[in-house]
């Protein structure tokens, strides 16, 4: 990729750390549940934002390094809104009071941002260093995308519940209920921990699963570490205001974890023509270059990802409405099962102590 101007790379990251420093700030002074017009207008802020820096990324780099966010971008952020499904089942089963939701979701994304950088500078040195990484960076992408256009959707009934979480349960001391969003309230006389603690687990789990997913995708559309980690950042900025903008509309989307397959497996496809292309290996092709492996474009990458996503959306629409697929009560369970209660339901209790280890969706 071009050299971008130091200041741009600099100022990129002191704009976009500052944002996410008001906004979280924002959420701890005024813990709120947003309506649809506030969650509304800070999702068109933060998407207009990334249309601003895929504007930058072609005038400084040119069309091809700016096709790579746009599609690297388009790629995370269709990841991240198929998590929400997760996020969402994790506020029901631990009954997280709505006020307080913003919170946990920005712990979320601090978590996630903080793993995906551990992720992405440890694959940008592995990729510079051995190009075979991208026949194992394929096959597992090909694996995972096969995962998720059969899964069930039994691994999101048991999102919120696990070995670890059980583990916790049984060696910290642990209030019952809710004590606003603090982690560590006092119960006669004792300090103890809230279930907040144990919903901070959680998240920070599914982010540390997401980020093996999404980290070797979005390698697949560009080999720019400065390319994939702000499109990371673009896709987890405004996750928490589409979290309730998107409540009710998620349970509709029923072929979006198809659409990810196929976006996945067309990645995962990309990287072993990549690899063969820059083959190394000594017993494939005698070490050389396997120059009939096509190398597919940047703009054919983009093309295919939003094709798919635009696609699968329509469909779920029209079939939500032909078979009325979403009906009042799911909605009213995903998206308000975490009501302001601030009791942990007892049965969850019990589950997470039986339950296995159990991935997000993909």
């Amino acid at each position: 990729m071009p050299a971008l101007p130091v200041a741009f790379e600099v100022g990129t990251f002191i704009v976009l750390g500052l944002i996410l420093l008001f906004d979280l700030l924002l959420v701890v002074k005024r813990p709120h549940e947003p309506s649809m017009k506030e969650a509304g207008l800070w999702v068109a802020f933060y998407v207009g934002l990334a249309l601003v820096f895929a504007a930058l990324m072609f005038v400084f780099t040119g069309p091809e390094y700016g096709g790579q966010f746009v599609a690297g971008w388009i790629t995370e952020y269709s990841l991240s809104i198929d998590n929400l499904f997760v996020f969402i089942i994790i506020m029901a089963r631990f009954s997280v009071p709505r006020k307080y939701q913003q919170e946990v979701l920005m712990v979320g994304i601090i978590i996630a941002l903080v793993l995906r950088g551990i992720f992405i500078a440890l694959g940008a040195a592995v990729i510079e260093n051995f190009s075979w990484i991208f026949f194992i960076f394929g096959a597992f992408l090909l694996y995972t995308a096969y995962k998720q256009a059969t899964d069930g959707g039994e691994d999101e009934a048991d999102a919120g519940d696990n070995k670890l979480i059980a583990k916790l349960r049984s060696v910290l001391p642990m209030s019952d209920s809710y004590d606003g969003n603090k982690i560590r309230t006092v119960v006669d006389g004792k300090k103890v921990f809230t279930p907040m603690l144990i919903v901070f687990v959680t998240i920070g789990l599914t982010d540390l699963l997401f980020a093996v997913d999404s980290i070797p995708a979005i390698f697949g559309l560009t080999q720019s570490a400065f390319i994939v980690f702000t499109a990371n950042i673009f896709a987890l900025m405004g996750l928490r205001q589409l979290y309730f903008l998107l409540g009710g509309l998620m349970t509709r989307l029923i072929y979006l974890k198809h659409a990810l397959s196929v976006i996945l497996a067309f990645i995962g496809i990309k990287l072993i023509l990549h690899a063969m292309h820059v083959n190394e290996l000594p017993f494939i092709n005698g070490g050389e270059h396997i120059e009939w492996a096509p190398e597919i474009p940047t703009f054919v990458s983009l093309a295919v990802i939003v094709a798919t996503i635009v696609v699968a959306v329509i469909a779920s629409l029209i079939r939500s409405r032909v078979t009325g697929t979403a009906t009042d009560e799911t909605t009213n369970e995903a998206t308000h099962g975490a009501s302001d209660a601030p009791a942990v339901d007892d049965g969850l209790a019990e589950a997470a102590d039986e339950a296995e280890v159990q991935g997000p969706r993909r």
